[in-house]
Formats: structure tokens, C-alpha cells, sequence
């Protein structure tokens, strides 16, 4: 009985440090988890001087962090952490590249909030629009070997538009397999290289729900902003595109004299383009949880038709702000939780205290 007990002891021994060690070992993921509601205003200088009021408006983020069986085991016991694949994080880059791509969308997000918020606010700004930064390369593009991550092109068929959105419309209904000439600048050299389009998958876009075609480029404006007023703008360590429309709002209530926020403690989230459309974005359920870390009553969530079509491809089969609203319901009952469609949305809400023009389509 003693040399089985000591087999037996050895046996649990070596599967406790199995555990132990599994417990440990990096995972090929990530984990998200709810990040910080930060202070625009440490962020935003206009003519040298921060907003002073004493409302606030915050930037949510989520924290990513590499995963491990510790971690991993969190995520099925805290609704508020989950698990990603690294290559559905990182889409295959390097965490360099990454990086890189993610202060691309915030540089992209800060030009698009400064035209938004100036033009609003009746101030002069002067905007050049180089082109589209090259923010990834798909695998089945005929220009993967061409074409870099960070490369600026200026031209397709030497058609040079305004805004993103003008080339993907000169792409969009050209067939399959039509060869086009792609203009590019790398490192401040200009470069030229051809290639066909390629069918690109269905995605949850209203305007292209079957797909479109395309060149395989997943992209951000590249846009030199010159201003009347001097604005300084510095977003640390905070990457991504989701921030352009609290960005917006930051920058527009300094330029009209702090009335907008009323003391309030606003959150929020949403990409912000030129024409001041707010787009959906990731993990923002971890950014209500943010929020209401922070203090904050209000969270503006982007807004879209939950069709079913989309549906398909949202988070949690949930629109953002269906995703908000029902975890602010749930974890966080002392925020309101905001649609908005526009940058407009989201003043009329802070003026008046109404939902206007979305409420119709809310249920």
C-alpha cells in the first residue's frame, strides 16, 4: 500500500505541474478585457491652452494582452474578458506592423475629427488629401508582392479622388479580373504597378452587402490638415480609428467655448469620416465597462439598421449599439446609452437631452 500511495502521490504530482506549467505558457491569442475611459482633454490642445471645464469627455479603449491558460480561464468565468485568435487580432502582421497600422487609423481619425469639428464650428481649415495608406495586403490580392503596408496610393488608372470612398466606388462594379495601374508613394518615392481586381467577400456594409470588387487593400485616408487655429493633438499610446468621434466633440466644444458638455462626464465610441458619418466599431461592450469605471453617464454607441443580413456579421450577432445598450442594462444601469448615425446626432443629444432623428429607428 505504501509504494501505491507514493505512485499514486507521483502520478498527481506530475499532472499538477502539467496544470502549473499550462497555467503559464503563452497562448497563440489575445485577451480583451474593458481598457481605460480616458480625458480628451489632456489629449487636445487648441491655441496652446487644454479644455478647462469641468465636464469631460472620454476616449474608451479595450486592453489587449497576450493570453495564457491563466487568462484563458478567466474569460469563461468574466463576462467582461474574452479570448481572440492571434490571427484574427493581428490578421497575420507582425506586432510592428501592427502597431504601425493601428497609428495610422488614430493620425487618419484625428485629420478626419479636426475637418468635422472646424468645419462645424465655422473655423477656416484647408485639407490636401494625398491618398489611401495601405494598412494590409490580402493574400489573394494580385498586388500582395507590389504593394506594402504603409504605402500612400495616389491614383488608380490615374484617377486621383478626394476621399477613400471614391476610389472604392471606381473599383466596386468593375468585374473580376480587370487589369488596373495603381499609383504609390513609399518613403516619399513615387512608384507604379498593375494588377487585376479580385471579388472581395460579403461583408456588413449597407451600400455593398453581396461584395464588391476591389484590389485587396484594407485602407485609411492619408490627409494633410492646415488649420486657422493651432491645434496640437497627441493620443500617447491609444491606436485604432474608434476614437474620431469623441475626438470630434473635444475638439468642437473648445472651438465653440466648452458648452456643450454641461458638466457632464461623457462617454462614447465611433469611427468619424470626413462627412461626419459614425462607424461602427470593436469590444463595445468593454468600452460601456470602461465608462462606467470612469464615472460617466452618457455613452454614445454607433448606430445602424440591425438587419439581418448585417446581423450575421456583428459581435454577439448584435449591432454596437444593441451590444451597448443591453450590457449597459445589465453591468452598468447608471449610463444612457446614446445612438448616433452622425457627429449631428450626438450635438443634438448634448443641447437638447433628446434623441433626434435616430429615434425612429430605435426599438
Amino acid at each position: 500500500m505504501h509504494k501505491k500511495s507514493k505512485i499514486i502521490a507521483a502520478i498527481v504530482a506530475v499532472f499538477v505541474i502539467i496544470g502549473l506549467v499550462w497555467l503559464v505558457r503563452p497562448l497563440d491569442g489575445y485577451i480583451e478585457s474593458p481598457g481605460e475611459a480616458d480625458d480628451l482633454s489632456q489629449f487636445v490642445k487648441i491655441d496652446g491652452k487644454n479644455d478647462t471645464s469641468k465636464g469631460r469627455y472620454n476616449i474608451t479603449s479595450v486592453y489587449l494582452s497576450r493570453a495564457n491558460g491563466f487568462s484563458y480561464l478567466q474569460t469563461k468565468i468574466n463576462p467582461h474578458m474574452s479570448y481572440a485568435k492571434s490571427e484574427d487580432i493581428m490578421g497575420g502582421q507582425s506586432s510592428e506592423v501592427f502597431n504601425e497600422v493601428q497609428n495610422f487609423y488614430m493620425q487618419s481619425a484625428i485629420a478626419n475629427a479636426e475637418q468635422v469639428a472646424f468645419k462645424k464650428a465655422n473655423q477656416e481649415i484647408t485639407a490636401t488629401y494625398r491618398g489611401i495608406y495601405v494598412l494590409s495586403v490580402s493574400d489573394t490580392s494580385h498586388f500582395k508582392k507590389s504593394i506594402k503596408v504603409g504605402d500612400t496610393i495616389t491614383a488608380v488608372d490615374g484617377h486621383h479622388y478626394e476621399n477613400s470612398d471614391g476610389f472604392i466606388k471606381y473599383l466596386a462594379n468593375k468585374k473580376k479580373g480587370v487589369r488596373v495601374t495603381v499609383d504609390y508613394l513609399r518613403n516619399g518615392k513615387k512608384g507604379q504597378t498593375s494588377g487585376d481586381t479580385i471579388k472581395l467577400p460579403s461583408s456588413k456594409s449597407p451600400e455593398y452587402p453581396n461584395g464588391r470588387s476591389g484590389i485587396g487593400i484594407v485602407l485609411t485616408d492619408n490627409v494633410a490638415v492646415s488649420t486657422s487655429r493651432k491645434i496640437t493633438v497627441d493620443p500617447g499610446k491609444i491606436g485604432g480609428p474608434s476614437g474620431g468621434l469623441m475626438f470630434t466633440l473635444q475638439m468642437y466644444d473648445q472651438l465653440t467655448g466648452n458648452k456643450l458638455s454641461k458638466n457632464r462626464n461623457i462617454s462614447g465610441t465611433g469611427t468619424m469620416n470626413v462627412n461626419g458619418y459614425v462607424g461602427e466599431i470593436g469590444g463595445i461592450d468593454k468600452k460601456v465597462i470602461a465608462a462606467k469605471e470612469a464615472g460617466s453617464t452618457v455613452f454614445f454607441a454607433p448606430y445602424i439598421v440591425p438587419t439581418k443580413e448585417i446581423l450575421k456579421y456583428e459581435e454577439q450577432h448584435k449591432t454596437n449599439y444593441e451590444l451597448a445598450r443591453d450590457t449597459a442594462k445589465k453591468y452598468a444601469p447608471n449610463i444612457k446609452v446614446i445612438p448616433v448615425e452622425t457627429f449631428q446626432d450626438a450635438v443634438n443629444y448634448l443641447e437638447t437631452g433628446q434623441v433626434i432623428k435616430t429615434t425612429d429607428k430605435v426599438k
